[in-house]
């Protein structure tokens, strides 16, 4: 049984107890007390002039999340917020990465995350960093894989939910879920607007559904390709609470019928989507942490805020409305990371 169970027998009071907790500008608790935000933005450089020049030849602005973002910026907020260490995310290059000139891919991921193993060292303790690869040139992401990993100290691999008109659990992507298997990796996932979808509603933004949509769609590419069934020493982590997943699971669960369901789904259905793990960015409203902590153990939460997309100071006020024990609180907040994700201040 999850821990949402006795967790909602809980009084609410502990929603009181968070929210004065999680108030902003208090000093930044010590390095082994603080939040951690396993979902901070950073934009390399590198990939700053791409934008302004993918923004020039297209004749849209570059997104004031990107232009806009600084280190200080960053050190700022999680100081006046409690955070004290942050897991760096690339920021989202829709439109930005040419999927179809590997080279150039190489060069825009080796970049990039030369800058966010800079940034960890540059800020002793604050800072750990998923790198990003050239997806979906295998080869160069195996090659990325192992620089990163093995000598630029990266926490984890980073991946886009879609690349053009594959998903995330595509059979071409296997070489690289072997390797990460093999490793024992951390996988984490950030949505987008997919090449299928991208401005589909008038007057609706892409984020409000093509995003957590896509990472229905990554999550079930995973599960009916077998990824998930196959690698089960990947740590997969996936944004905003899993989006629709925990809503979902019980449907495709019902409804699915492929031959094989045995071999990619050993466990069933819902049974492989309770291993997965998602983190909180813009999604610290109670029917959704409700949802995911029904589909999950409250070991596989961890905080996160989407920084600066969304406001840190956003989340932590939002995550302290939750109805949460200080103890179901602290595993999120930064208990379950230290776990999950290696090579995080105060991780074994």
């Amino acid at each position: 049984m999850n821990a949402s169970v006795s967790r909602r027998s809980l009084l609410a009071g502990f929603g009181a107890t968070a929210v004065s907790a999680a108030l902003p500008g208090a000093p930044l608790p010590a390095a082994d007390a603080g939040f951690i935000d396993v979902h901070h933005h950073h934009v390399p450089p590198t990939l700053a002039a791409a934008a302004a020049a993918y923004a020039a030849k297209t004749g849209t602005p570059v997104a004031g999340p990107i232009k806009d973002w600084t280190p200080e910026k960053s050190l700022a907020t999680m100081d006046a917020n409690g955070v004290a260490t942050s897991v760096l995310v690339l920021a989202n290059g829709t439109g930005i990465w040419d999927l179809n000139d590997p080279a150039s891919l190489r060069r825009m991921a080796r970049a990039c995350n030369e800058y966010g193993a800079e940034m960890v060292r540059k800020h002793p303790g604050r800072y750990a960093f998923f790198a990003w690869l050239p997806m979906p040139d295998i080869a160069g992401a195996l090659d990325e894989i192992a620089y990163a990993l093995d000598h630029l100290g990266a926490s984890g691999i980073g991946f886009y939910t879609s690349y053009g008109t594959r998903w995330a659990g595509d059979k071409a992507f296997t070489p690289i879920y072997d390797e990460l298997h093999r490793r024992k990796a951390v996988a984490y996932y950030h949505p987008l607007a997919p090449a299928c979808c991208n401005d589909l509603i008038p007057g609706v933004r892409d984020n409000y559904t093509e995003f957590p949509q896509d990472t229905a769609r990554a999550v079930t590419s995973l599960l009916f390709n077998g990824q998930l069934a196959t690698h089960r020493n990947i740590k997969w982590i996936f944004s905003h609470a899993g989006g629709p997943v925990p809503v979902y699971a019980g449907r495709i669960q019902a409804l699915a019928t492929p031959r094989d369901l045995d071999r990619i789904a050993p466990d069933g259905i819902v049974g492989e989507l309770a291993r997965l793990n998602f983190e909180t960015a813009n999604a610290n409203y109670q029917p959704n942490i409700d949802a995911a902590l029904d589909l999950v153990q409250d070991t596989q939460l961890v905080f996160g805020t989407d920084f600066p997309y969304v406001s840190v100071d956003s989340n932590v006020k939002s995550f302290g409305t939750l109805a949460l024990s200080p103890e179901l609180r602290r595993k999120i907040t930064r208990e379950n990371a230290l776990r999950l994700i290696p090579g995080l201040p105060g991780g074994k």
